[in-house]
């Protein structure tokens, strides 16, 4: 196997000089086993920790002696392990993809919660391949990149996903395993023919190129970014485009298809323009495209009110990050709430966009007042707005680990 292509990958993506660990994803299958391997040479190397994460999906009555498994590599690694389990009911339809939701989520919290900013992840060329074989049967699967945001929001915030061996062939890997006398796991679900994935792995596809897309040159500006809005201009691309509605709307579904293209024809018009979609509102004018929540959301249950918690931060509405200080408070928009703020918060309401005023976190005090913590300093309640920094990582900007 060319180890030296995936350790070239760790070099360019990974750092070498900070102290937090690196999440590597481990099913037990030889994808995954090999590249635990790899990364365990290179962690070793390079003096960084490794946590190695399994997840159970409870979907086979052995996953509890493969999970036991996994655990056991990772002891005579030398490395921490952690089981994570998939719990409730699951869907009687669609349940490959709500796994795959499951997995990053789970994945991005252990993550978070231990300092890591990388999962690496054991995707293959087999891998892309078999998305072609499964979309030319009317899946929507997107191919896995080398280098990603966590798809999981907003578990997956600040969380990025590396896969180095999308070069690598399965059947190498497996011979690279063999030669040194490793056996690993082969999930029967993996031949089950009612599965797409498995359809396309039987059909042994031709191999997809991977090809990681260019950086985004469409930055968002800060000024407008800190109150959840992207402010971009006319020339950003689609992707660009769909990444600012799904990011400013705070959801987890970027659109697609025809609605996208016609709000594309809009943007490139020229004239001033005001639509919606996927959550999110878009308003049009001059040179510039502002994009934030659309209010409207909450007559379909978005922007719900949340009480919020003294330990560790809360997300509300996938869009801001808030961290209370005093028990008892509670979070939802500012949409019909202004006239009771502050008067100082009043004024200063007047310098935000109009379009992202009804939004707004807005902090319900235990004495029955309101105040916004984007509006000054003096709410009990810490406050990041989350769109920008997601849009940059949706669009490519972010290309390593993070120091």
């Amino acid at each position: 196997m060319r180890l030296e292509a995936v350790s070239a990958v760790l070099d360019r993506r990974l750092l070498s000089d900070i102290t937090a660990p690196l999440a590597v994803g481990l099913s037990g299958g030889g994808d995954s086993l090999a590249l635990l391997l790899i990364a365990d040479a290179w962690a070793k190397t390079h003096g960084r920790r490794l946590l190695v994460l399994t997840v159970d999906h409870g979907l086979n009555p052995l996953s509890a002696g493969w999970t036991a498994r996994c655990g056991a590599v990772a002891t005579e690694l030398g490395w921490g392990f952690r089981a994570l389990g998939w719990a409730g009911d699951k869907p009687s339809t669609g349940l490959p993809a709500a796994a795959r939701r499951a997995r990053h989520a789970l994945l991005a919290d252990a993550a978070r919660e231990a300092g890591a900013r990388v999962i690496l992840l054991g995707h293959t060329a087999d891998d892309l391949a078999e998305g072609v074989a499964m979309r030319a049967e009317g899946s929507s699967v997107s191919d896995p990149r080398e280098w990603s945001p966590s798809p999981a929001w907003p578990e997956g915030r600040g969380v990025f996903v590396l896969r180095p061996m999308l070069g690598l062939r399965r059947s190498e890997i497996r011979e690279w395993l063999a030669a040194r006398g490793r056996d690993w796991i082969d999930d029967p679900a993996n031949e089950d023919q009612r599965f797409a994935r498995s359809r396309a792995r039987a059909a042994e596809p031709d191999l997809a190129e991977a090809a990681d897309p260019v950086a985004d040159t469409a930055v968002p500006e800060p000024a407008a970014a800190h109150w959840g809005v992207l402010d971009l201009p006319r020339t950003l691309s689609a992707r660009s485009l769909a990444a600012a509605c799904l990011c400013a709307a705070g959801t987890d579904v970027p659109p697609r298809g025809e609605r996208l293209a016609r709000l594309m024809d809009q943007v490139r018009g020229g004239e001033d323009f005001t639509a919606t979609l996927a959550g999110a509102r878009i308003e049009g004018f001059g040179d510039r495209v502002l994009i934030a929540r659309n209010a409207g959301e909450a007559a379909r249950g978005g922007l719900a009110a949340m009480s919020l918690a003294v330990e560790g931060e809360a997300v509300w509405d996938g869009r801001f990050e808030l961290l209370a200080d005093q028990r008892g408070l509670s979070v939802g928009p500012l949409r019909g709430q202004g006239a009771r703020l502050p008067k100082p918060q009043q004024a200063a309401l007047r310098a935000i966009p109009a379009l992202a005023r009804p939004s707004l976190p807005v902090i319900f005090l235990a004495d029955g007042g309101v105040s916004c913590p984007l509006l000054d300093d003096e709410t009990p309640v810490r406050v990041r707005a989350l769109a920008a920094e997601r849009h940059s990582a949706a669009c490519g900007l972010t290309t390593r680990e993070p120091g």
